[in-house]
Parts: C-alpha cells; structure tokens; sequence
C-alpha cells in the first residue's frame, strides 16, 4: 500500500488551524524558504513534476509561480484539501498548469516513466510502507528524474519512547514514521544512487519553540473565536507534546533525496 486511506483527518478545522502557524496554503512549515533549502541546486524549469501529499496547494503553486515547474501532478487522498488546493490553483491562474488528483491507497496510479521529478513535503509520513513506496517513486521517474522530499523521522527503528508515544498519540494522525536508516535503505534498494539524508531537527526544534509562543500569545484569541478554545487549546498541547522529543533528536524532520540513473 503506498497511501494509507484517511478519513478527512486534514478537515477545515485542522487547516485553518495549520495555515494561522504556516500561511495560507501551507500544511507544513517553513514555507518557500524550507522549499527552496530543499530543491537547492535543482532546474524545475518545464518539468514535469509529481507531489505526493499536496495539502492545500501551496506549495504546487509555489513549484509553478516561483521555480518554473512545467506541470505539477498533486496527489492527496482527501477532498477538503484538495478542494482548497483547487480553490488555490484558480485564485493564483495557475489551474492549467496544476492537475489535482484523488488517490486510493494503493500503489501511484500513473504509467512508468511519467514525471521528471516526484516531489513531497511532510506527506509521506503518512505512508508505512517505504519500501513500497520508494519502488513505486522509482517506477513513475523517468530515467535521470529525481525523487525530492521533507519528511517527519524518527532517530531509530526500535519502540518509541514514552515521550514520542505520548507526542504520536496527541497528534492523533496516522503517522507510519521511519528512520533516516530505513529510508536510505529503502531508495537504494529500489534502485536510486545519489542518496541523501539531510536532518532538519536543529532548525525545526527551534522554528517550532516559536510557533508554540505565537499560538499561546497573538493567534490565540482569533484563532479561538474562528475554530473553537478547545481546538486551539489541543493544538497548543500537540506542540508541547512534540518539543521535548524535537529536543531529544528522537524527532527529526529530514530533507531526502535520490536520483533514478539514466
């Protein structure tokens, strides 16, 4: 299964909420600062380009208005985010140039050889199976293409321990995290040279410090009259929950990348 089945967990709620911490269109942080840090070096300039996870669609119309993709392919499994991405694509005139697309679990519904580059950022965390996944990626690249991604690790493959157990339960998502070892393993396998793994934990442990003292202080009260005190309230406590183990390193957002050889 290369896209686990999610009952709207990504609802209006939940992204209005995410887009107060990391703007409009954003489900993820960092912005097209973290995007840029992440295609550093690369050429999207016409191609064509598959994202695994679009969210609400900032980032496909930041691939497109900002670093010149040809095409960008989003994939997500839920309506209300691709609802929002839609509603993005059209506002930015960009809708010629996006494709949106609902996926079932299962493996990437697209013809071998189709995209330049497969795109994802923070999504695949959603996806247990990596392995799978990372043959499937290898399959849909034309030879030369790359395989671009963020993602949320974890610093080990053994038992969590109690304090990223309690971080996973509050988040309450259906997160399939995996090691920087296990991902490494799993493109090389597939068939990729140039692997990397690059940890973002320094800077995501010390970006998020800051999002837990705006949600406490200045979005507080108008995120709490649109979306509730209880649900501002249990995202400040998913936060809290997700800082010691940023600290620990036993989080650690990743930058990955791989090339599939010509």
């Amino acid at each position: 299964m290369n896209v686990t089945e999610s009952a709207e967990l990504y609802h209006d709620q939940m992204i209005g909420m995410l887009e107060r911490v990391w703007g409009d269109g954003w489900l993820s942080p960092g912005g097209p600062a973290e995007v840029a840090r992440l295609l550093e070096g690369m050429d999207l300039k016409g191609k064509s380009i598959l994202d695994i996870g679009c969210g609400a669609g900032g980032i496909d119309v930041l691939l497109v208005g900002m670093h010149g993709a040809g095409y960008v392919t989003g994939i997500d499994v839920e309506d209300t985010v691709l609802a929002h991405a839609r509603g993005r694509a059209d506002k930015a005139g960009l809708a010629a140039q996006i494709g949106l697309v609902k996926v079932v679990p299962g493996p990437l519904p697209f013809p071998p050889q189709t995209f330049d580059i497969v795109f994802s950022k923070d999504s695949i965390v959603h996806i247990p199976d990596k392995h799978a996944l990372m043959r499937d990626v290898f399959r849909v690249l034309k030879p030369g293409g790359w395989f671009v991604a963020s993602d949320w690790l974890i610093g080990h493959d053994h038992e969590p321990s109690p304090a990223m157990k309690a971080y996973i339960a509050s988040e309450g998502l259906d997160f399939g995290m995996a090691s920087p070892l296990r991902y490494a393993d799993a493109m090389r396998t597939a068939g990729f040279e140039k692997v990397e793994t690059r940890s973002r934990n320094a800077w995501y442990r010390d970006r998020a410090r800051e999002e837990l003292a705006l949600m406490k202080g200045p979005l507080y009260a108008e995120a709490a009259a649109k979306l509730g005190h209880d649900f501002v309230d249990h995202n400040i406590d998913i936060w809290a929950n997700m800082l010691p183990v940023l600290e620990s390193g036993e989080h650690c957002p990743t930058h990955l990348r791989a090339w599939k050889p010509e």
